[in-house]
């Protein structure tokens, strides 16, 4: 199975998200929201943007593999996703619009194009 391979990459990409706004909550001693602290509420979106998008995205993924997708369609997917959320987070840490467009726009394709062929290889 393909998409397992990214899920895992991504799970692990995930905890370092997690990692990420721990470090800054310890180091700023906010246990609880972000006290307006730009840093941890840029690092507390990152990792929910994350949990919002990935988890979808994976399932279809891996419905599409299921069905029958082309491994090596399924490693473009994958590969897309993985490097989209990467820049999208990229994106939101460092306030670089472009690497959070980019990251967006490569999720959504994903999703999108993930539907898309299911719809179509359920009605072949």
């Amino acid at each position: 199975m393909i998409i397992s391979t990214y899920a895992a990459l991504l799970a692990f990409y995930y905890i370092y998200l997690s990692f990420n706004v721990i470090k800054l909550r310890k180091a700023q001693q906010i246990s609880l929201g972000d006290n307006g602290e730009p840093s941890l509420q840029r690092a507390i979106r990152a990792h929910g943007n994350f949990m919002e998008y990935v988890p979808f995205a994976i399932i279809l993924l891996f419905l599409v593999e299921y069905q029958g997708l082309a491994s090596h369609y399924c490693h473009i997917l994958g590969g897309m996703l993985l490097v989209g959320r990467v820049f999208h987070n990229s994106g939101i840490v460092e306030k670089n619009m472009r690497f959070r467009q980019i990251g967006a726009v490569s999720t959504f394709l994903v999703i999108i194009i993930s539907a898309f062929v299911m719809l179509i290889t359920r009605n072949s």
